[in-house]
């Protein structure tokens, strides 16, 4: 894997299966979940991207049975796939943390305004080569 950071599905997927072994269905609710509802994976989409995270070795198959005449694949988190959400996990919570501290501390309550001349005039963009 890459340095970059984890795609919004793959997150999601790692972390359902972070706590626990799931099958495609139990992993569709759980992505569902976490996101609040915003995330609602497709089956294709999700088979899509388990083959990919078992070809990336990010997940293996911890169980196979028939349930009503189908086949049924547990999938669960490696130890490669468990370190690499941990070191996500912590680079989000690195990246929250700095913009805490950017704004302040504390995230301004939802309808707030920023005091008069704290932000740039619609429209601007900053200098070529600054940082934000």
């Amino acid at each position: 894997m890459t340095e970059r950071a984890l795609q919004e599905p793959t997150l999601l997927l790692l972390t359902a299966l972070a706590d626990a072994p799931r099958h495609g269905y139990a992993l569709i609710q759980e992505v569902d979940a976490i996101s609040g509802g915003r995330v609602k994976m497709r089956t294709g989409t999700l088979y899509g991207a388990l083959d990919r995270l078992l070809q990336q070795g990010l997940i293996e198959v911890a169980a196979e049975e028939v349930v009503d005449g189908r086949a049924r694949r547990t999938y669960a988190l490696t130890g490669g796939g468990r370190d690499l959400l941990a070191a996500e996990a912590e680079r989000l919570r690195a990246v929250a943390a700095e913009a805490q501290r950017r704004l302040g501390g504390a995230a301004a309550p939802r309808g707030a305004t920023a005091p008069r001349g704290a932000t740039a005039p619609r429209g601007a963009t900053a200098p070529r080569g600054a940082t934000a």
